[in-house]
């Protein structure tokens, strides 16, 4: 499983194991978790990169319309997931 490094404003670099990964309407999401075993927290990020960035630019989906679309997506995509929103 893929591990990723995420520092959102304010908060200390975080580490997580990417679960998932689509693309809707040409928007890139991952699904990431705190932890591969068990019932764990998990977050959709989606890529705000730019062309010319060099690393993956993610930010946390808050819209609760957006965040519930997408983890429909997530659901259907990993079929043993059910994701609590």
């Amino acid at each position: 499983m893929e591990k990723i490094k995420f520092q959102s404003d304010g908060m200390e670099e975080a580490e997580f194991f990417v679960l998932e990964q689509t693309k809707i309407n040409g928007t890139s999401y991952i699904l990431v978790t705190d932890s591969e075993e068990g019932d764990a927290e998990c977050l959709i990020l989606r890529d705000r990169s730019e062309a010319e960035d060099t690393d993956s630019i993610y930010e946390i989906v808050e819209d609760d319309t957006e965040l519930s679309a997408v983890s429909k997506v997530f659901e259907e995509l990993l079929e043993d997931i059910e994701i609590e929103r």
